[in-house]
């Protein structure tokens, strides 16, 4: 019998990126590296515990805007001929590096990872990853849950309760017309919490939700168990569940955390960077500006001296052994000590961002692999569990109200409410008051073009309020795509409503813009009335 949990989520989300009007852009790398470098090699080590028979537990959230760009026939497309260049130029590569034993090696590695991406996403899934993460949540292995609609900041929308209810109802929506299901839990956007938002959960379906630790560390009244037992809200009856600082650290930490490890394969020393600009030329995009193309020699060496070792993928496989082994002998005495204050078993949460496995760690996933193995074979004190089954077994949790809070630097606003960023919510604000204007006016429409115009109006809203363009433009990454964004989704909308209101709806434009922000099409404009 196990003397308490582990429940370990994965937050998996990247905005919505999609540009049919180019044939090449930039910014969907973002999805095309997580595939390869991530989803791919997750659902590996998926398949790999099935196969051995492992019990084991996993959440994840598929955000809807990443449910969207997995599932969309473009970028399916797009995401082969991303494969096909970089399997391409790994054959290069082992022709290139044939006197260089320490890279030679490495290269044919990285032709049969590329190799097996293809394999994977085309024979295996049929293009579309969903269908993986689906049989896993089928077999009741993998918890998945959702997020708001296009990750809206819900603590700086609660001047207008119906557009983090839309937030909420649509992903509930397109969760379960991905997943064959409505979800149970959801991934507040940045963990971002404020009172009152538990009640839009609960009029959506939802049963639990994750915040930081001082989400409920600072709850009134104070929660006897601390984290490491779900709190039930007094207003809604849904759960919340806290954030572990001391097991999440130990991951996510690159100065603290198993990731900074010398001998983990350095990230930034890519060959986009590293090799001659015209060998590169056939493999960078059209613009000819140099990128990461996932073609990694290095090994991190060290923080202080510029000269790189080369990569030794047996030495870190190896580290995340061993680090995973030491995880878990963390959690074990972590809940050995736990247990005799508690009436329950300790209940550990540890979330991460899912791109921090494979994309930004790469051996990431292998520790995950490691770590489920030796839960299951290696040790009986703890078991991993999901948040569903956790209150089954455990119905009663303490009433007492979590506290506004959200994960990320100082933990409440300032990423996405600070200087570089406030000026978009004036926007953002109006327009959502419009929106509910539109919806409450509109009703049940029958006119199909203005029905298109409302339920377009509905898209370019929801994708002016993710959270990503603020906090780029807090991070200084790609700022001016984030402003370009921000800029083109509230003036798409102000165009809409303009022509709703006049009865003067511009066909061939809506038409065109319903083309390139193609998300969520079975979005309902009423979800704001």
């Amino acid at each position: 019998m196990a003397q308490g949990y582990l429940c370990l989520v994965l937050h998996a989300h990247l905005p919505f990126v999609r540009h049919p009007e180019f044939d090449d852009f930039l910014e969907e790398d973002w999805l095309y590296e997580a595939i390869t470098e991530t989803y791919i090699p997750l659902l590996d080590v998926m398949d790999g515990l099935e196969r051995d028979r492992a019990d084991w537990r996993l959440t994840m959230s598929v955000t809807p805007t990443l449910a969207a760009m997995l599932s969309d026939p473009l970028l399916q497309y797009r995401y082969v001929r991303h494969i096909d260049n970089l399997i391409a130029l790994s054959t290069k590569e082992i022709e290139r590096t044939r006197w260089q034993p320490e890279f030679h090696h490495l290269a044919h590695m990285y032709h049969n990872r590329f190799e097996r991406a293809k394999h994977v996403f085309v024979n295996q899934y049929g293009n579309n990853l969903l269908n993986g993460f689906r049989r896993f949540f089928d077999l009741g292995k993998l918890e998945l849950i959702t997020c708001g609609a296009t990750h809206g900041f819900m603590p700086l929308m609660t001047n207008n309760w119906n557009a983090i209810r839309a937030q909420v109802e649509i992903g509930c929506r397109e969760f379960a017309r991905h997943f064959g299901k409505r979800p149970q839990g959801i991934w507040l956007p940045e963990c971002g919490y404020a009172p009152g938002v538990d009640e839009v959960l609960r009029d959506c379906g939802i049963r639990y939700f994750f915040v930081d630790t001082h989400g409920v560390l600072f709850a009134e009244p104070r929660p006897k168990y601390g984290v490491y037992a779900p709190i039930i809200c007094p207003k809604s009856g849904v759960a919340a569940v806290a954030r572990d600082t001391e097991s999440s650290k130990q991951v996510w930490s690159a100065i603290e955390g198993y990731p900074g490890d010398y001998v983990y394969r350095d990230f930034y020393r890519d060959v986009g960077f590293d090799l001659d600009f015209e060998y590169l030329r056939p493999h960078l995009h059209q613009m000819g500006i140099r990128s990461h193309l996932g073609i990694k020699y290095y090994k991190i060496t060290s923080r202080e001296l510029p000269h790189k070792q080369p990569y030794q993928p047996q030495v870190a496989l190896d580290k995340a052994a061993e680090h995973a082994g030491n995880f878990m002998f963390n959690r074990e005495k972590q809940v050995e000590w736990l247990a005799p204050a508690m009436d329950r078993p300790p209940l550990i949460l540890a979330p991460y961002d899912a791109e921090l496995f494979g994309h930004w760690w790469f051996e990431g996933p292998d520790w995950i692999n490691f770590l489920l193995r030796k839960i299951h074979w290696d040790q009986q004190n703890i078991k991993t569990i999901s948040i569903p089954e956790y209150l089954d077994r455990h119905s009663r949790c303490q009433i007492t109200q979590p506290s506004f809070s959200s994960w990320g630097y100082k933990g409440y606003c300032e990423v996405w409410l600070e200087g570089s960023n406030d000026w978009i919510y004036r926007h953002l604000h109006e327009n959502a008051d419009r929106m509910v204007e539109l919806a409450k006016h509109h009703g049940d429409h029958g006119h199909q073009l203005k029905r298109r115009a409302l339920n377009q109006a509905a898209r370019e809203l929801l994708l002016a309020q993710s959270s990503d363009w603020a906090f780029i433009m807090k991070t200084g990454t790609m700022v001016d795509y984030a402003h370009d964004r921000t800029r083109v989704h509230v003036s798409n909308f102000n165009h809409l409503y303009d022509q709703i209101k006049s009865n003067d709806i511009d066909e061939p434009w809506l038409s065109e813009i319903e083309r390139r922000h193609n998300l969520f099409p079975d979005v309902d404009y009423r979800v704001y009335a």
